[in-house]
């Protein structure tokens, strides 16, 4: 099979990214692109992000996961301790988170070091999911082989049973990672495909050193 995609062209021209018009810290930065994104945008999950590790068999992974929080200190995100993520994270805590918004035309790409949070703060956000997604956190041995959807099901139905009329308790393998920067790039499409790029770096006095790369 094969397919030419050569004739794909886009041309990027809804906004530009100049340094002297940008704050001195990148979280700043963030917030304010990801509030005009959800904002104006129709980018449907604006919180939608791609977290990548380094898996135990050395290679990259990424996947798609939902960011809960971000503050001056980084930017976290949930998930099965116990998952190929959680173990890859355990192994290497070096990772990187991708944003794409599309119809922004517009990328965020942070390098940082990923750490659990402290358990009453994973605690308080389980408490806030929706049941299903409680039932479901415990239903599901993220990334471990099954035989079939059937059997997902029937658990989660077990769980129902079990749980009727009782607090769902966070399991002890599932919670928050903090993803902590040590470099942020902002990337805004621009035509010709001369594009934005403005990069921050962590300084050991923690300032940031700004630079624009060359597209």
């Amino acid at each position: 099979m094969e397919k030419d995609l050569s004739n794909y062209r886009k041309t990027y021209n809804k906004s530009e990214l100049l340094i002297e018009n940008i704050s001195n810290n990148p979280i700043e930065l963030f917030q304010k692109w990801f509030i005009e994104v959800d904002t104006h945008y129709n980018e449907g999950e604006t919180n939608a992000v791609t977290v990548s590790t380094i898996g135990l068999d050395g290679f990259p992974k990424s996947r798609v996961v939902l960011l809960k929080k971000y503050t001056y200190e980084g930017f976290i995100f949930y998930t099965n301790y116990k998952s190929e993520k959680g173990k890859s994270i355990d192994a290497n805590p070096n990772v990187c988170l991708s944003f794409f918004w599309a119809s922004a035309e517009r990328q965020v790409i942070i390098k940082g070091k990923a750490e659990k949070i402290a358990e009453n703060l994973s605690d308080g956000y389980f408490e806030s999911r929706p049941r299903g997604s409680q039932l479901g956190a415990i239903a599901s041995d993220q990334s471990e082989i099954i035989n079939s959807r059937e059997f997902l099901e029937n658990k989660l139905k077990q769980l129902e049973e079990k749980f009727e009329g009782k607090e769902v308790p966070r399991p002890k393998d599932w919670g928050g990672y903090i993803v902590k920067p040590v470099e942020i790039e902002f990337w805004q499409g621009r035509p010709n495909r001369l594009h934005d790029r403005i990069r921050y770096q962590l300084q050991k006095d923690y300032s940031w050193k700004i630079d624009r790369l060359s597209p």
